[in-house]
């Protein structure tokens, strides 16, 4: 039975990642970056297509319990046995020069044989490597990528069945470490690590971070979990955080919604900046922020809905064909086409966060206020063009309210710059008369009066869960009667098991795409907030507990959530872990609980 996406663990180094499930098997990991070619891609294929399992000999299925350190990014899984228990603490150090993964086995109680299987397998588990011995290790070269095999000397390795295997009875109080090292295979080998030191110095360095949350309400060890998560998928270089460190992870099993979250999209900086700073990340944001100002930097004509890690703007989007999927989900598709969509909320988001980021204290830059000015002249003459809209439809562009309200947002933002300080020169009448222009049409085209509730584009009846954040942006007071009806449909005619839809794939085909998906977790933690807006904080909490609840059991959030029916589970879906629904949780907390209990 192929796992279930929730069945994965995350470590990393804030600049790849790898997933790791209950059976103790590294499927996924991308190296030397997040968006480089997995040499790992069992999460998308088979055992063929690369993975590494350490476990106990004979060992046909999940551990008996794995949990994260506390406040740390280091995994401890445990196995119990006939013969005893043994542990395997998997991390990836911060590197200094070259990508290590660090696996140690502990033997806990009794003697236990335990197996190791690493099957390496560059370009997304296509090219087997050629293995060689040198200085006692192992070394796996192909093409361009080159990785050392390193254990303890006592352990005996042998190659088999184009892996390499070590098999070794560990007692009571011993251990035996195994550190796997990429290089570019031009370079010569890169320093050996410690992989004693490398634990210790990592859960310091991640307990010293985790203890910089401010946060001290309900559900802290969840929003810690989440803010430790974000950490884990910024890519620290430039201060970019991806949406995922997976691709094609389905939004439907057996279906065709499989995308590539491993870049940075735009839609997410005001709520990551936001969530930042709020829990006390000073730092982390500014780093964000001055990624966010490198990356639009240029024509604003020219503005892309989301960049690779380090601004990179060519995203080609292409298929594996030997990749059988998550469960049988095809296509796997690497790159990503909606990055040449034209999404006009990206402006209002855009300028969301540099005013934030002013507010906030965050240093400014000598080109920050020009660039953001050019945004809003382009956009006043762009603005009444149809789109793709926040959720990338493949559908068809259309006039989408969400967008729109955006575009009221970039233009209230530079009023309110230049509101705040005099000292900026801009065109505060013009950015004036653009906002009540835009507010007025969205509220006559927009409104259907006939059911109280703002819709998903114009002349349409469907409903979109981005409307949920009309009161949050301040485009109409949460006590307005638009504002409650909207919220109160948006629940009603896309609510799922008490959590929420984006919008309706059965009958509209907006998004141009066949088959459904499941709730979307940054949705509900939406609707959580707006009825906290609206006056229903009882609801809210009681909402927000359900939705910490469907964490996994290391505390991780997929994008989406798959409602029981009949009898059988729920279960997450979508990309893992997913950024978007981890800055949802620390939001959604901060709004309920961080004036009474944040420090």
């Amino acid at each position: 039975m192929h796992p279930r996406i929730e069945d994965y663990a995350l470590i990393g180094d804030e600049q790849t990642a790898a997933l790791v499930g209950r059976d103790g098997s590294v499927d996924w990991l991308c190296l030397p970056r997040f968006d480089s070619g997995a040499c790992f891609a069992r999460l998308l294929g088979d055992e063929d297509n690369g993975h590494w399992r350490i476990a106990p000999k004979g060992a046909p299925g999940p551990c008996a319990r794995r949990a994260y350190r506390p406040d740390t990014l280091v995994l401890d899984t445990e196995w119990d046995t006939p013969d005893g228990s043994v542990r395997v603490t998997d991390l990836m150090p911060q590197r200094d020069r070259a990508p290590d993964l660090v696996r140690i086995v502990e033997g806990l109680s009794g003697r236990v044989t335990v197996r190791s299987t690493l099957r390496l397998r560059f370009d997304y588990g296509s090219i087997v490597p050629w293995m060689r011995r040198s200085d006692g290790h192992r070394v796996a070269v192909a093409g361009p990528d080159s990785a050392w095999l390193r254990s303890e000397p006592a352990v005996r390795t042998w190659g088999e069945h184009f892996g390499t295997h070590s098999e070794f009875t560990i007692a009571a109080g011993e251990k035996v470490a195994f550190v796997l090292t990429w290089h570019p295979s031009h370079d010569p080998r890169p320093p050996l690590i410690d992989p004693y030191e490398a634990l210790e110095h990592s859960v310091e360095d991640w307990r010293a971070w985790a203890a910089r949350c401010r946060y001290d309400g309900p559900h802290r060890d969840a929003v810690v979990r989440s803010l430790i998560t974000l950490k884990a998928l910024t890519y620290a270089p430039t201060g970019g955080i991806v949406a995922a460190p997976t691709t094609s992870l389905p939004e439907e099993p057996g279906g065709v919604r499989n995308w590539d979250y491993r870049y940075c999209w735009l839609r997410d900086s005001t709520l990551t900046l936001g969530a930042l700073l709020s829990a006390g990340y000073q730092e982390e944001a500014e780093a964000w922020r001055n990624w966010l100002l490198r990356a639009v930097a240029g024509n604003p004509a020219d503005l892309q809905i989301m960049y690779g890690l380090a601004g990179e703007r060519r995203l080609p989007e292409y298929e594996l064909p030997w990749l059988s999927g998550f469960a049988g989900s095809a296509p796997v598709r690497v790159g990503n086409d909606a990055v040449r969509q034209l999404q006009l909320d990206v402006y209002g988001e855009v300028m969301d966060s540099l005013s934030l980021a002013r507010r906030s204290g965050l240093s400014t830059k000598p080109h920050m206020w020009s660039m953001q000015c050019a945004l809003l002249t382009f956009l006043r003459g762009a603005w009444r063009q149809p789109d793709e809209g926040l959720w990338e439809v493949r559908g068809g562009r259309r006039h989408f309210v969400h967008s729109k309200v955006m575009v009221w947002v970039a233009a209230d933002r530079a009023v309110r710059t230049l509101e705040e300080n005099p000292s900026l020169r801009g065109d505060m009448d013009g950015w004036r008369a653009l906002r009540e222009e835009v507010h007025r049409e969205v509220c006559e085209k927009g409104y259907d009066a006939e059911r109280n509730t703002f819709t998903q584009s114009y002349g349409s009846r469907e409903l979109d869960a981005a409307l949920l954040l009309i009161p949050r942006v301040g485009f109409l007071p949460p006590g307005d009667p638009r504002v409650v009806g909207t919220v109160d449909a948006v629940r009603a005619e896309l609510g799922e098991g008490g959590f929420v839809r984006r919008y309706s794939t059965d009958t509209t085909g907006v998004d141009g795409l066949p088959g459904g998906e499941g709730t979307f977790l940054v949705c509900s933690f939406w609707l959580a907030d707006a009825l906290h807006m609206t006056g229903r904080t009882k609801e809210a909490r009681e909402l927000f507990e359900r939705l910490v609840g469907l964490a996994n059991d290391v505390g991780l959030l997929a994008e989406e959530y798959q409602v029981g029916r009949d009898g059988t589970p729920g279960r997450q879906l979508g990309n893992f872990p997913q950024a978007f629904s981890h800055i949802g949780l620390v939001n959604t907390a901060l709004a309920l609980y961080g004036e009474e209990r944040a420090g």
